[in-house]
């Protein structure tokens, strides 16, 4: 049987639980604020989708992209960057990731300078 401590009954911990955590929590958004947030969300699918189909059709490369990547790409899984190329499939990209010791979970932005050079001149060497 569990026993309290200090005089402290069951429900009075719970409350002071409760409340403990309530006051951990972020602050409330103003609605304005939200609505700023998914649009921004939004422009950034929109454009990440546009991207996607330039490299599918080949009006973007992929090197340009992991070298000096727009804003917008930062928060983007190179993975998924490496599927929207021709020619590359699940193996393929992960195959490439691998290689060069990055996490499929890796964002572009979050690549350091040694696995940017690295992961392009595969690219480029496999191509």
């Amino acid at each position: 049987m569990f026993q309290l401590d200090h005089g402290w009954s069951l429900g009075r911990l719970v409350r002071f639980m409760v409340t403990t955590k309530m006051h951990a929590q972020a602050p409330a958004r103003s609605l304005d604020q939200r609505m700023e947030a998914l649009q921004r969300a939004n422009d950034v699918r929109v454009r990440r989708a546009q991207l996607k189909r330039d490299l599918k059709g080949g009006r973007e490369s992929i090197e340009g992209i992991l070298l000096d990547p727009p804003e917008y790409v930062s928060t983007a899984k190179v993975f998924d960057m490496l599927m929207a190329v021709p020619k590359f499939g699940r193996v393929k990209a992960a195959r490439l990731l691998n290689q060069c010791r990055i996490s499929q979970s890796k964002t572009v932005g979050g690549l350091s300078e040694r696995q940017r050079t690295e992961l392009v001149e595969l690219f480029n060497h496999r191509s």
